[in-house]
């Protein structure tokens, strides 16, 4: 709970909301491959990681695209799925052994509705996905495969570590193999 607490307190909530806040959240263990969310299900939790790296991906054609891979501090959620309560188009899993903190979506609206400064974090963490999202597209359709790469390697460089290579040329939207000349080419 101290981890949680402290990153509250990173977001401008005082001991008391703190306190109020963890309350609601539970502390939940995942081993690498666990799913926290399926394709098909209603996604009923947010997450924020503490521990652990996780693959947002979805089914195409039988293969498995990578869409996100949050590690601590990042939020678990399918957006979609979680606001509006129907399936999820993507699953989440883990590809490290993790540990999250999870809030329902009943206990979550509660809190929204009980402590303004939690609606204002909720329309903060909105924002910051909606940005997420926008960054991801932009580049995707303006980037060569080359600077994506570069960007990932400036930004997120830990995910090289952590994250499997079919993985990250997913994100990156090229095949492993292309991945590697990549790599080779830029060391």
């Amino acid at each position: 709970m101290e981890g949680l607490g402290a990153f509250l307190g990173e977001q401008g909530f005082d001991i008391d909301q703190q306190a109020h806040v963890v309350q609601q959240f539970q502390r939940r263990a995942l081993q690498k491959g666990d799913l926290y969310v399926q394709e098909g299900q209603i996604s009923q939790y947010i997450g924020i990681v503490e521990i652990g790296v996780f693959q947002y991906f979805c089914l195409r054609d039988g293969d498995e695209v990578t869409t996100y891979t949050p590690g601590p501090g990042g939020f678990l959620v399918s957006l979609s799925s979680f606001l509006k309560q129907k399936p999820a188009r993507e699953s989440i899993r883990a590809l490290t052994d993790s540990v999250i903190w999870v809030i329902h979506k009943s206990a979550f609206d509660q809190l929204r509705s009980d402590l303004p400064s939690f609606e204002s974090f909720y329309i903060a963490l909105l924002e910051d996905q909606i940005n997420c999202i926008e960054d991801s597209r932009f580049n995707l359709l303006t980037l060569t495969a080359e600077e994506r790469y570069r960007k990932l390697l400036d930004n997120e460089p830990h995910l090289l570590q952590e994250v499997p290579l079919q993985y990250l040329a997913s994100i990156l939207g090229v095949t492993p193999r292309h991945l590697s000349r990549i790599r080779g080419q830029i060391r």
